[in-house]
C-alpha cells in the first residue's frame, strides 16, 4: 500500500534552487519519492511505501 504527501514549498526569493534540493533531499532520506511537482514549484507530491 502506498501513502502520499503534499507540500508547499516556501522557498522565498533567494537560493530558491539550493532550498528546493534541499527540500527534495530531505525527503528523499526519509524513504519519499517525488510523483509531481506543480508549475512553478507551488506543490510537490511525495510517495513512499506505507509499509517500509
Amino acid at each position: 500500500m502506498k501513502e502520499y504527501k503534499v507540500e508547499i514549498p516556501r522557498l522565498g526569493l533567494t537560493k530558491r534552487q539550493e532550498k528546493m534540493q534541499d527540500l527534495l533531499n530531505q525527503n528523499a532520506r526519509e524513504g519519499w519519492i517525488v510523483k509531481d511537482i506543480g508549475q512553478n514549484w507551488s506543490s510537490i507530491i511525495f510517495e513512499r511505501d506505507k509499509n517500509r
